[in-house]
């Protein structure tokens, strides 16, 4: 049986290990992260978001299968909306489509509701369909668009040189 609990900062390396396996599924996508290289920064993160109650865990009884990561947007610029921010969330393989996933999300649209966000945003990899279909049936719809090309290409039109 799976629970679903907020995180201690002591299980910020057990996290870390999660992260670096999303990291490196994502990287088929197009993600430029690097995940063992960026591992001990994230630990560092994961663990301050777990102190602040912005780390979720789904743990069995063999260990951790899956978190989400969140906190609320803060910045200098004056908004009409309260934006939650869910950074990261993963379940491990074994347990995709056995709903984790859902009731991770959940737990962190709880807590950021509770925090006074108004809308919840994330993000996913343009080629990743599994996820946004995900997030898709969960209600979350297309809100920006980023775009990405290299500096130096040669294969550019001509007209943009």
């Amino acid at each position: 049986m799976v629970t679903v609990e907020p995180a201690d900062p002591a299980t910020a390396d057990a996290v870390a290990d999660l992260w670096v396996a999303l990291a490196r599924e994502q990287r088929p996508h197009g993600s430029h992260l690097r995940p063992d290289a960026n591992r001990d920064v994230v630990r560092e993160s994961l663990a301050r978001h777990a102190a602040e109650d912005g780390l979720t865990v789904a743990r069995e009884d063999d260990g951790l299968v899956g978190f989400v990561r969140f906190d609320v947007e803060r910045g200098p610029l004056t908004t009409d909306r309260t934006r939650g921010i869910v950074r990261d969330l993963y379940v491990v393989p074994a347990r995709r489509d056995d709903g984790v996933g859902a009731r991770l999300l959940d737990a962190a649209e709880t807590a950021l509701r509770d925090r006074g966000a108004d809308v919840v945003a994330l993000e996913a990899l343009a080629t990743n369909a599994d996820a946004i279909r995900f997030y898709e049936r969960r209600g979350y719809r297309s809100h920006r668009i980023e775009f990405e090309r290299e500096v130096e290409n040669d294969k550019r039109p001509r007209g943009d040189r």
